[in-house]
């Protein structure tokens, strides 16, 4: 799984819940901050190093930190498009046409397309999305 792990919520621990339960190994990749710089509220993201500590915090709470490695993303697709090795990949909805576009790479290069496991969106208790964006949207 991969992305941005911004003012890590419910819809995170979600993601990386399921990751846990399905894999021996979790890979994560974490967005660099130069990947970010034109996302919507891009000041208000918080950096790579803070979210990676968030990262490890919360697996450490519900898991095995050595289940899981955290990868640097310089790019949409990750460590997939280069190691065959990988089985699959978790993703919400509104990712689902990146792991498209990931197993087209690795069909490309002869490898084993990925499981792809798609998450719900998770809402709140208005049924609105939750959403990193939405929550840098209300910080003033």
């Amino acid at each position: 799984m991969g992305g941005t792990f911004d003012h890590l919520h419910q819809g995170h621990k979600f993601l990386i819940q399921t990751g846990l339960s399905l894999s021996k190994k979790l890979v994560i990749g974490l967005t660099s901050d130069k990947m970010l710089k034109d996302k919507d509220y891009a000041s208000k993201i918080e950096s790579y190093h803070t979210r990676k500590k968030n990262l490890e915090k919360y697996i450490a709470s519900v898991s095995s930190l050595e289940k899981v490695e955290i990868v640097q993303l310089n790019d949409s697709y990750g460590p997939p498009i280069h190691e065959p090795e990988y089985e699959g990949i978790i993703v919400s909805q509104e990712t689902y046409n990146t792991a498209l576009k990931i197993n087209e790479l690795r069909t490309e290069k002869g490898f084993n397309p990925l499981i792809i496991i798609v998450i719900p969106i998770i809402k709140d208790k208005n049924n609105d999305k939750i959403s990193s964006t939405e929550i840098r949207k209300k910080l003033n």
